[in-house]
């Protein structure tokens, strides 16, 4: 490899900041959420951060907190704008149909569904 091969080639973190980047940039994928009336829009993937959040109240038990978590966390209008506040969390374990959470949870925490040989083509 030459020295200008070399200065070319991304390192592993830079390669691996580049492709997250692009998997935030790709389309937003959208669910019809019937019992709302609206179209709620989610990125194919979320952040480590954001991950963590949702896996924090899963680990202590408390299933609703995280399914809430997840979609104050990746529900995002057309825009790509988050459609919730975490302020919203008490409104949503308290006055809206937890069949209607379930739903848009799983959606868009299965939103990087990918098969491994998906994941392996790329």
């Amino acid at each position: 490899m030459t020295e200008s091969d070399k200065k070319n080639t991304p390192s592993a973190l830079e390669a691996a900041t580049g492709h997250f980047k692009n998997r935030l940039g790709g389309d937003l994928g959208r669910y019809k959420c019937e019992e709302w009336g609206i179209d709620i829009y989610y990125k194919a993937t979320a952040s480590l951060a954001v991950e963590n959040k949702i896996m924090a109240f899963q680990q202590q038990g408390k299933t609703a907190e995280a399914l809430v978590e997840s979609v104050i966390n990746k529900a995002l209008n057309k825009d790509g704008e988050k459609m919730f506040r975490p302020t919203d969390r008490a409104t949503f374990l308290h006055e809206v149909d937890p069949q209607v959470i379930i739903k848009i949870a799983t959606v868009l925490n299965n939103a990087n569904d990918d098969s491994v040989e998906d994941i392996e083509k790329n």
